[in-house]
């Protein structure tokens, strides 16, 4: 006999009809959707574990109408949850049942492009990539370049303070973001930083990066641009092991040399993207580097030697130099293509992202590997090793009944273990729901109180992005002051698919 399900809160469907044909008001033609099958589009983010359909998805296309939105919603009460291109790999942007889904998916358009102040001023949702596109013709480029950068938009790299494979030698998000347009929970639209290089006052733009969507919605953005170096070349290295890789780059580092780029696969890595992209990787090694060298070409030259040198004395069984600017590239696209590559081996995935001193490298990968026997599951490392960001891939199968659950696990061991050893639990994917409730292995109740303060200074309401970030339940009382309700988690049963 079928069951019957209850019927729909005649009042709770009432209020979101009242709040779909408001936001239309604001945003007419096609820029609300409300059919349950469109919506399955945001439902999830890349950490497509966790899937829920939001009440309504809103489309603006301008900051006036982004501002329309977040006045109504802030005076309504309505909860919001900002979303880019997407592809956050810790559920950033999982929508809620009862929440507005905004998308900036239309604000793609490059403003500005000045290259006498070096500047690109840019819509949240112009691509990582489009923007050095867009400059590459005068010899420019934007440094930070996330793997998944032909997708991932600016907005969203401001939002999880992303990096990439460059990031060692030219920084993150944050020492490459000059200045930012942004809409507050109230509506009112400020401007922070600009195109010069140096702010007064409190340095209201470097919180505003990586914060997660949980304080303002980004609408335009100015980046610096770098020029493109003269000369830049790359080396594959092997080696007999994951731990003499490790010696190696911890060596490089201590040497004072610091590469452009200097990325490290284990074997499964290696194997599952040589057999995507065919870039020449060797496949009889436990462990590859790549390390990019790029300036003058005299200084190259030179560096290169240097780093064959530490790669020798610390076992490595083959070295490859770059003899071209297509074999360059052609090095970094398996390295790029690593997570689809890793796809075609394993019905399902799980990335992590923390973040550990160099030193500790060879350490961590050994315990890696015991974590892996415990809850047995496999797993391939693609990581930025120049700067300790791991981004091991746990490798389960969400078909069968447990393996989900001890992929999490396994995920949540190895976030412990960087913290343990003196690292954090994110580099560049940001906490959202995914690192949620493994901030208090890192932060004390003084800890996060302090940062929920300044949440509460912005979003009194706590109406943007809730239940992202921090484990605990909040309101903001009067002059500022906070009461915390632990073990009552917003979402305290993830909807999985």
């Amino acid at each position: 006999m079928a069951l019957r399900m209850p019927a729909p809160d005649q009042s709770v469907l009432a209020r979101r009809r009242e709040i779909v044909a408001a936001l239309r008001e604001i945003v007419p033609g096609e820029g609300v959707i409300d059919a349950e099958e469109e919506l399955r589009a945001y439902e999830c983010d890349a950490l497509s574990v966790y899937r829920q359909l939001p009440m309504v998805a809103v489309l603006p296309s301008t900051t006036e109408q982004v501002s329309r939105i977040l006045r109504y919603c802030h005076d309504n009460k309505v909860r919001v949850v900002p979303r880019g291109a997407g592809t956050s790999l810790s559920g950033g942007a999982l929508p809620l049942a009862d929440g507005v889904l905004l998308g900036l998916g239309k604000f793609n358009k490059i403003l500005d492009i000045d290259f006498a102040n070096r500047t690109v001023t840019a819509q949240p949702g112009v691509t990582n990539l489009g923007i050095s596109t867009a400059v590459a013709s005068s010899g420019f480029y934007y440094a930070p370049d996330p793997s998944s950068q032909i997708a991932c938009t600016i907005g969203g790299n401001v939002a999880e303070n992303s990096g990439g494979v460059h990031s060692l030698k030219y920084g993150l998000t944050t020492n490459n973001v000059l200045g930012i347009e942004m809409v507050l929970v109230t509506g009112e639209v400020i401007r922070l930083g600009g195109k010069h290089l140096d702010s007064e006052g409190y340095d209201l733009l470097g919180l505003m990066i990586g914060s997660e969507g949980l304080l303002g919605v980004v609408t335009e953005v100015t980046v610096r641009i770098l020029k493109k170096p003269s000369t830049a070349r790359a080396l594959l290295i092997g080696f007999p092991s994951n731990e003499a890789a490790g010696d190696c780059v911890a060596a490089i580092i201590a040497a004072g040399i610091i590469p452009g780029g200097m990325e490290m696969m284990d074997k499964p890595a290696i194997h599952a993207t040589e057999d995507f992209v065919h870039a020449g990787y060797p496949l009889d090694v436990e462990a590859l580097l790549i390390v990019e060298l790029d300036g003058p070409k005299v200084e190259v030259d030179h560096l290169i030697e240097r780093v064959a040198e530490i790669a020798r004395a610390r076992q490595s069984m083959m070295l490859r130099i770059s003899e071209s600017e297509e074999e360059r590239v052609l090095f970094w696209a398996g390295r790029k293509s690593a997570f689809p590559a890793v796809g075609r081996i394993t019905p399902d995935y799980m990335c992590m992202d923390g973040t550990i001193p160099r030193k500790k490298l060879p350490e961590v990968l050994a315990r890696m590997r015991l974590l892996s026997e415990k809850h047995r599951l496999r797993f391939c490392n693609v990581f930025h090793a120049g700067d300790g960001n791991l981004h091991p891939l746990i490798l389960f199968d969400a078909n069968k009944s447990d393996e989900l659950e001890r992929a999490e696990k396994f995920g949540a061991d190895i976030l412990r273990l960087c913290v343990e050893v003196g690292g954090v639990l994110t580099g560049e994917h940001g906490v959202g729901i995914e690192k949620r409730d493994l901030m208090e292995t890192m932060f004390d109740d003084i800890d996060l109180a302090q940062q929920l303060r300044i949440k509460c200074a912005f979003d009194p309401e706590s109406l943007l992005n809730p239940g992202k970030v921090f484990p605990v339940l909040h309101r903001c009382a009067e002059m500022g002051r906070m009461v915390v309700s632990k073990g009552q988690l917003p979402f305290p049963d993830l909807p999985r698919f």
